[in-house]
């Protein structure tokens, strides 16, 4: 009996000490926010805690995401492509499986493969990826999950209840509760995911922690104490803010000195406005920088939390965002119409609107939903100890589908062929661990595709190929010259565009992409086109409370 409980012992202490050298992973994820709006990529918005984490780490120049909310979430969670995952378009119901809505049971997620592996899964944030209970957080593989289900939510409680102004709807481990008044929700995500550490670290188990936030996504609401700190920072204009972000973009190696820089004639000079239009434009940034600025700060507390925690030294940590700025005018225009109060404050419902979207996503062309780069594209920041080479910069060309391999292989964590009965899709990403820890070249098989509401891409090495929904004519650029897309090669490259395109048209197939003129739904979440618009609600500014 002792030889017999002696050997449970060592056995015990082997997989406990198996258990302490699988390092923990901490995912965190920003909403609309554009390539250039944190420190590390060029912005003047106070992110203290991504700047630390971009020194001491790697960025990427080239991440991709897939243009908008709910798709780029069920790529990240799952490893797949949206089609393959059930969100073709967005998480409504189309009637095709691969338009679902929902996460389908054969794509399995970052949470389910981890949880395998003996990892403590966590989540805080917005999950988008299926609004039925049988399809929440709880449900795919998470252990604890504080956040809101749909696309959008309100940062504050008002306490004044209407139909145009509902409780702000959140769930706790498949409990729904409301957001207390006097909370701001960037604080709360940031708040349970610092609890959640200190409840796991009770454990000997490694965790996986995903942090979604929603800030800067519309409503624009902040604290006024961060407002304050950006009070007339923004008076000189997106004009000059651009070009100052160019230039420091440049500085940082983040884009070469030659780079070509994407206009958009939608968007009106700055010195054309009136007086009162630049005051009430102002705002709309001032706002915005705060939600990013409080966002940074809730890092910085989760970074303070692993640290006390004496974790910090075993922990991969990737920042990233969920798709580019968004520009272009809001269908039906209910944030307008549902505003009340100074911009940024609880009740109000504004959004950053095309021409600051166009300084985000500097120095690319075009804005959320697009196919473009401004719309796919999105900072990456790595950060590991003693593993990741600190203020390393590196071209990457990676996607949202290569997380997920990565994650695995970093935990050694084994990707079942079968899972709860449902045979897995393989996954098509490949590791990015050689890439972050050696920065060695990714070696890639297939090329990179995308498609969203009829705006398609295929990238491949140097050549970017690209249509923009209602068009379905195919545009050709070189990225390694014209990361801009400021000069359409398809006429001069044919067999290039015939290459990839046939490449596309199989790729389409395998993941079960319909011809969007199809399929195509009425409503909101379509901003399938999203070509721009000029600003003109504020020609009025007297009819708005500043």
């Amino acid at each position: 009996m002792k030889k017999m409980i002696a050997t449970l012992c060592l056995f015990s202490l082997l997989i406990t000490g198996r258990a302490q050298q699988q390092p923990n992973i901490i995912l965190i994820m920003a909403d609309d926010m554009g390539y250039s709006d944190i420190g590390p990529y060029g912005s003047e918005i106070r992110t203290p805690n991504l700047n630390r984490l971009a020194a001491e780490g790697l960025r990427l120049k080239e991440f991709y995401n897939n243009s908008i909310c709910a798709p780029t979430r069920a790529s990240l969670l799952t490893g797949q492509s949206n089609h393959k995952a059930g969100i073709g378009y967005f998480n409504v119901n189309l009637g095709l499986p691969a338009y679902q809505g929902y996460l389908n049971r054969e794509s399995l997620t970052l949470a389910e493969v981890l949880q395998q592996a003996g990892y403590s899964t966590l989540m805080a944030g917005k999950w988008h990826v299926g609004d039925d209970s049988t399809a929440w957080p709880n449900q795919r593989g998470f252990d604890r999950f504080f956040g809101f289900i749909g696309g959008a939510s309100n940062y504050f409680d008002i306490g004044d209840y209407t139909d145009k102004v509902p409780p702000v709807s959140l769930v706790e481990n498949n409990n729904r509760i409301n957001l207390a008044k006097g909370q701001y929700l960037t604080d709360e995500i940031a708040g349970h995911a610092v609890q959640f550490l200190e409840e796991q670290s009770k454990t000997r188990k490694p965790f996986f922690l995903y942090v979604a936030y929603n800030a800067p996504h519309w409503p624009l609401q902040a604290l006024p104490e961060d407002i304050q700190q950006y009070r007339g920072r923004y008076a000189i204009g997106w004009d000059s803010l651009r070009k100052e972000r160019i230039a420091r973009q440049q500085q940082l190696g983040i884009i070469a000195p030659n780079t070509t820089i994407a206009p958009d004639p939608e968007v009106p000079a700055w010195e054309s406005l009136t007086y009162d239009e630049q005051q009430l434009w102002q705002r709309k940034m001032e706002v915005y920088a705060a939600m990013i600025d409080r966002m940074d700060q809730g890092i910085g507390k989760i970074l303070a939390k692993l640290k006390a925690l004496k974790k910090d030294d075993n922990t991969l940590i990737v920042f990233i965002s969920d798709n580019g700025a968004q520009g272009g005018f809001i269908p039906v225009g209910r944030r307008r119409q549902r505003s009340s109060g100074p911009i940024g404050t609880a009740g109000s419902y504004d959004y950053q609107e095309q021409s600051w979207a166009h300084v985000s996503n500097s120095p690319l062309r075009a804005y959320k939903a697009s196919a473009y780069e401004g719309g796919i594209s999105s900072p990456l920041i790595a950060w590991f100890p003693r593993r990741i080479k600190g203020g390393s910069i590196a071209r990457g060309t990676a996607h949202l589908i290569d997380l997920a391999p990565t994650f695995y292989e970093v935990a050694g964590a084994a990707y079942p062929a079968v899972y709860k009965g449902a045979a897995a899709h393989p996954l098509p990403g490949v590791s990015l661990a050689s890439l972050f820890f050696a920065q060695q070249e990714i070696d890639r098989k297939q090329p990179l595709f995308w498609e969203r509401a009829g705006n398609r891409a295929v990238r491949k090495g140097r050549w970017k190929l690209v249509s923009s929904w209602p068009s379905r004519e195919w545009e050709l650029y070189d990225i390694d010259n014209d990361r801009a897309e400021t000069h359409n090669l398809a006429a001069q490259q044919p067999q290039v565009v015939q290459e990839l395109a046939a490449a596309y048209e199989v790729w389409a197939r395998q993941n079960d992409v319909v011809d969007y003129d199809r399929i195509k739904p009425a409503g909101p979440a379509g901003f399938a086109a999203p070509t721009g618009g000029r600003p003109q609600q504020a020609a009025a500014p007297g009819k708005r409370n500043l």
